[in-house]
């Protein structure tokens, strides 16, 4: 059987009925009802009951709700958020530090490894437990770290070099904090 696709406003929501499942598990509250959380973020019941049981198996219980530690479990592994993906951060300034030093990122399943800058007074430092390499050495480190993902926080003159430095490296996600329009291929 052919499993539909979800669709791009139902992949919208489930980060806000995770955060509104999160806000609740920790007010105390076991289980919750569609029309609950229908009420809440002002959607159709109809259309929380569709968007839950897309990604969920746990359908609850009659006039009890479904167990919110179950749906937020299945909501997390739908989005991926249970397998970390590695991702090193280029650029260790202010931005990149605020960047690294968030813990909240790990959460949503994103794991800073490791920072780049072309600054010789950062070069093999270390912040929030991150190593800091010179950007010379940035394919091999992605390479070795089986690093997909790479988040730019250069200033915006060097943000393509550094982007097709990511790209020859291997890196197929990029997350860019500059205001630069990177070319890219499609893949």
């Amino acid at each position: 059987m052919i499993q539909k696709q979800p669709s791009k406003n139902q992949i919208r929501r489930y980060p806000i009925y995770l955060d509104y499942l999160k806000r609740k598990q920790a007010e105390g509250l076991v289980y919750i009802s569609s029309p609950q959380i229908a009420d809440s973020l002002n959607l159709s019941e109809e259309q929380v009951r569709k968007d839950l049981n897309f990604v969920s198996r746990n359908f609850g219980k009659p006039k009890v709700g479904r167990e919110i530690k179950l749906l937020i479990f299945d909501i997390e592994e739908f989005l991926g958020y249970r397998d970390s993906q590695r991702a090193v951060l280029v650029g260790d300034g202010h931005l990149g530090r605020a960047l690294m030093a968030y813990e909240g990122f790990l959460h949503y399943g994103l794991d800073i490894v490791c920072a780049f800058d072309n600054d010789i007074n950062k070069i093999d430092c270390i912040f929030y437990n991150k190593s800091i390499y010179s950007i010379n050495e940035l394919e091999k480190k992605c390479l070795e770290l089986n690093v997909h993902i790479g988040i730019i926080t250069v200033p915006q003159q060097y943000a393509q070099d550094v982007c097709d430095k990511l790209v020859s490296a291997g890196v197929k996600g990029i997350w860019n904090f500059t205001s630069a329009i990177l070319k890219v291929s499609d893949d």
